[in-house]
């Protein structure tokens, strides 16, 4: 079964490949009266697209979306949503069909699930799917007026410190290698008591969330992985009168439930797995053969990756605002 769906009472499903004519999604589950057009998912859109400077894809896509269905003089109807992008600028004769498997890439997993696949851009599995993401992100938004998501990379190839950033990514790009980031979302505003308890943990949630994103391998809310060095005494949200926390470990997150703090998600991006540096791999007839992908890809997907976990995080507190006031009003 493949599952294209994302999502409880708000949903998401999208579809399409990279280089096919189009992608596209459809939201269900929009509340209805809610002002919407193509411009404000534009905004969104824009701030992921590729060909906007040497440190991303150099593929030109305006990433013009148009809304299908779902509104009516302006607002949602309650009704699914469409949205569509053409693909305009798509080479497929840069991914030959006889190619060895990219390490890192899905190409060999496809090809072990489905025994087919397009091999035209990865796909289904190209980060080009992400932007429907955004999209749907965009409409997610709307029904959490009250919160406020924003990113920012905090980390390229290991490196914190800003000002070495781009030196890193000229010398990765000149000799066509690529570098992982690790992306960090906030969410200020999320009331407290959103979220489930068991099986439907906010946290889990967020985390399922943006570990479902193209390249990423880690996902840590609050201190993450750092909480298990610590001691229970240092770990620990003091509380103080008038619901005031004295520190956020926890992420904004206990229980699996919203605690009023803000949501603090950090999200790691593996490198590239396109590059043209060879490395040893097979083809789908066993024999061994280097893997050098010619295409246009980003030295570093997490410099795109930041609207896309914004996305996803809204998508997800869009759904768990209507699934708490569906329960407790």
């Amino acid at each position: 079964m493949s599952i294209n769906s994302f999502g409880h009472l708000f949903r998401l499903t999208t579809w399409g490949e990279s280089h096919g004519p189009a992608i596209g999604c459809v939201v269900d589950g929009c509340p209805p009266g809610l002002e919407l057009d193509e411009h404000w998912v534009q905004r969104f859109l824009n701030q992921r697209g590729p060909g906007t400077s040497k440190n991303v894809s150099p593929r030109q896509e305006p990433d013009q979306v148009r809304i299908l269905s779902g509104i009516y003089q302006g607002r949602t109807t309650g009704t699914p949503i469409a949205m569509m992008i053409d693909n305009l600028d798509a080479r497929s004769a840069d991914y030959p069909v006889n190619a060895p498997y990219r390490p890192g890439h899905a190409d060999f997993a496809y090809d072990s699930k489905y025994g087919f696949r397009d091999p035209r851009g990865g796909g289904r599995s190209s980060a080009r799917e992400t932007a429907m993401r955004v999209a749907a992100g965009a409409v997610a938004r709307l029904v959490i007026p009250e919160v406020e998501i924003a990113s920012a990379v905090v980390e390229i190839g290991g490196e914190q410190d800003e000002s070495r950033w781009q030196a890193m990514l000229d010398e990765a790009r000149a000799g066509g290698d690529s570098l992982g980031a690790v992306v960090e979302c906030v969410a200020t505003g999320v009331p407290a008591g959103w979220g489930a308890p068991i099986y439907a943990k906010l946290d889990a949630e967020l985390g399922g969330a943006c570990m479902g994103i193209n390249a990423v391998k880690g996902v840590e809310i609050g201190d993450g992985f750092a909480a298990a060095r610590l001691k229970g005494s240092e770990n620990a949200d003091a509380m103080r009168a008038g619901g005031r926390f004295e520190s956020n470990h926890a992420g904004g997150i206990a229980g699996g439930i919203s605690t009023g703090q803000a949501i603090v998600v950090r999200v790691a991006f593996k490198p590239t797995s396109s590059i043209r540096v060879p490395v040893p791999s097979v083809n789908a007839a066993g024999e061994e053969a280097d893997a050098v992908t010619r295409g246009r890809h980003d030295p570093c997907v997490g410099i795109r990756g930041t609207p896309v976990v914004e996305a996803m995080v809204a998508l997800v507190l869009a759904d768990h605002k209507l699934l708490h006031r569906g329960q407790c009003g």
